[in-house]
């Protein structure tokens, strides 16, 4: 008997041994059959190229790189291609982001173009005509004679208009009287006016108008600046090189100044108070263009803008921003590149 109580006591203990060892296999196995997280792999240089397993990108060739499954996930974004970015305030510091806030300011347009003094046949000899047109007018206006008179006013008005379509402002054209001196469109005069023509642009043409102050400069006068004024603008595109000259008066006190030497021209134009953005926050691919915004710390959304104006290192907004909002400036391209990847890995 006493050994039969020993004995049940053995089996017992043996069941619950075998027990509590099955329990901690299962539990074991089934740390070991949890599913892992699987990496995918991405070209550097071709985000949108996804593999999942490593290899040589087959568009260009270059290894492909595992993408960061320990960073956060960020919610969708409203721009095709893009996702936002999240980032820690260690990494924002290594790859050197800067920002800038999107606010109201005055810009000013610096036009910079090549400009050579006037050397003109063509327009001496407009002017000539329509001089001799004036005097015609009066002489037959002093002799009351109606037909010839209105003859002459009909070769002034067509003089006029010729000395229009070359470039002549009305109130330069108003100025040409019987003893205006035009010779200077043909050689330089010691205390004279010069006249020089700068190049301009479509897309500057109609930022420049008469009376604008112009600051003018040579190799040939290094360390000089010559002050001029805008007198008038031609009214014809050149077909060849898509410019249109601005006429710029300017003071020749010394005779100094020579038909035909280059110059470089300077024009400020104020294109008043708009909301803009510095330009290297703004990327263009040609169809679209786009910043970054930064929401919070680390946190960066792509938004499609709208431009307007270029204003030397600045951009007008026309739409997509508000005052008050901070936009990417500097390693935002690094930044485009994740969030296309983002994009890439989550099927956007």
């Amino acid at each position: 008997m006493h050994i039969n109580k020993r004995f049940l006591y053995l089996v017992t203990f043996l069941s619950f041994s075998a027990g509590w060892m099955g329990c901690q296999k299962s539990s074991n196995s089934g740390a070991v059959s949890a599913p892992t997280k699987k990496v995918l792999f991405h070209c550097p240089m071709h985000p949108k190229y996804i593999s999942d397993k490593p290899g040589d990108c087959p568009i260009c060739g270059m290894r492909l790189v595992p993408i960061d499954a320990d960073s956060p996930t960020a919610p969708s974004s409203t721009v095709s291609g893009q996702a936002p970015v999240q980032m820690s305030q260690d990494r924002v510091q290594l790859i050197g982001v800067k920002t800038s806030l999107v606010e109201k300011r005055d810009l000013v347009k610096s036009i910079r173009t090549s400009a050579r003094v006037a050397y003109d046949p063509a327009l001496y000899s407009a002017i000539i005509e329509h001089q001799q047109a004036i005097m015609a007018l009066q002489k037959s206006r002093a002799g009351d004679s109606s037909e010839n008179s209105a003859e002459a006013e009909a070769t002034v008005k067509a003089s006029r208009l010729r000395l229009r379509q070359m470039g002549l402002a009305e109130s330069q054209i108003d100025g040409i009287t019987t003893d205006y001196d035009a010779s200077n469109l043909l050689q330089s005069h010691a205390g004279g006016r010069m006249w020089i023509y700068a190049d301009l642009y479509e897309d500057e043409i109609n930022l420049v108008k008469p009376d604008q102050p112009v600051a003018l400069s040579a190799p040939s006068f290094p360390g000089r600046t010559f002050p001029g004024k805008v007198r008038g603008i031609d009214t014809v595109v050149n077909s060849e090189t898509r410019t249109m000259r601005a006429r710029i008066e300017v003071l020749n006190p010394t005779g100094e100044l020579k038909p035909d030497m280059f110059f470089q021209a300077a024009i400020q134009v104020s294109l008043g108070k708009c909301m803009a953005i510095p330009t290297t926050a703004l990327l263009d691919s040609g169809t679209r263009q786009m910043v970054f915004v930064q929401t919070e710390p680390g946190h960066f959304s792509p938004r499609e803008v709208k431009v307007g104006r270029t204003a030397d290192d600045w951009t007008e907004v026309v739409s997509g921003l508000d005052e008050g909002e901070t936009v990417v400036t500097s390693a935002n391209f690094l930044i485009d590149s994740e969030s296309k990847i983002k994009a890439a890995a989550q099927g956007q």
